[in-house]
């Protein structure tokens, strides 16, 4: 049977997208389809679904099969798929592991709202929230020089962390309200070029580390594979209307055997 799929890359996050409405494709090799040698290669894989109440579901996966937590970039991604599907204009509202998401496309930009964050906790000098995906924030300096699979896996692997895993970000502070940024990611067990819930959580963080005041602000953040932009509400420690902005690009259609 051949697999019809979109390849499509958010901030260089890549990710196979499959047409999943008729519910034929719910039990795929999926280990096997994101791997760059004997499959497609991505980040991750996605399956858009019917369900009622919104214009589609959005189900992930992780390169090693697993059924995942949200993913931010991946939400980007499916909404400029779900876009060329015609199942929505310009705002559009679906469902995703953590729940409902608005997102607004253009041409240029996909902004998905991610969920409220109310509890942030700090282990140390770091970090430690959930904006959909649980992430661990490190502050560094010069993170381009440094060797973060190692640095991450002692953290990924800890007592504290090992069971559930943790996606580990190292961030530098560039400038007033501007970071750079690098991600492990769970799952993957590996950088990624950008991670969508990690960039979320180490805007938030900074927001604290910074001491920014309440209102809204907006952080400007650049990865590996690309420019983002993180705008939220702080209220004290309660974070609300979190928007993730930036671009989701279809790199190719293709069909593989199955």
């Amino acid at each position: 049977m051949n697999l019809p799929f979109q390849k499509y890359q958010g901030a260089g996050n890549d990710f196979i997208i499959i047409d999943n409405r008729g519910r034929q494709y719910d039990h795929l090799n999926v280990a096997q389809l994101c791997h760059p040698k004997f499959g497609i290669g991505a980040d991750g894989l996605m399956l858009l679904q019917n369900t009622e109440g919104f214009d589609f579901e959005m189900v992930y996966y992780n390169s090693d099969g697993n059924i995942s937590t949200m993913c931010g970039n991946g939400g980007r991604c499916i909404v400029d798929f779900a876009k060329g599907l015609g199942l929505f204009e310009t705002h559009t509202v679906f469902k995703a592991i953590d729940g409902k998401h608005d997102a607004l496309w253009s041409e240029a930009m996909v902004e998905l709202q991610m969920q409220n964050v109310a509890l942030v906790n700090t282990n140390g000098t770091a970090f430690v929230l959930n904006t959909g995906s649980p992430h661990y924030v490190q502050f560094e300096k010069a993170i381009d020089t440094l060797e973060i699979v190692s640095k991450a896996q002692a953290i990924r692997y800890n007592e504290t962390y090992k069971a559930e895993g943790i996606n580990v970000n190292f961030a530098e502070i560039l400038g007033s309200n501007s970071l750079k940024v690098r991600t492990y990611e769970r799952g993957v067990e590996d950088e990624t070029l950008s991670c969508g819930t990690g960039v979320t959580a180490c805007a938030i963080a900074y927001s604290i580390a910074a001491g920014l005041g309440d209102g809204m602000h907006t952080i400007y953040i650049s990865t590996p594979g690309g420019n983002l932009k993180v705008k939220f509400n702080k209220q004290n420690r309660l974070f609300t209307d979190v928007w993730l902005i930036g671009p989701a690009t279809k790199v190719y259609d293709g069909q593989i055997q199955i």
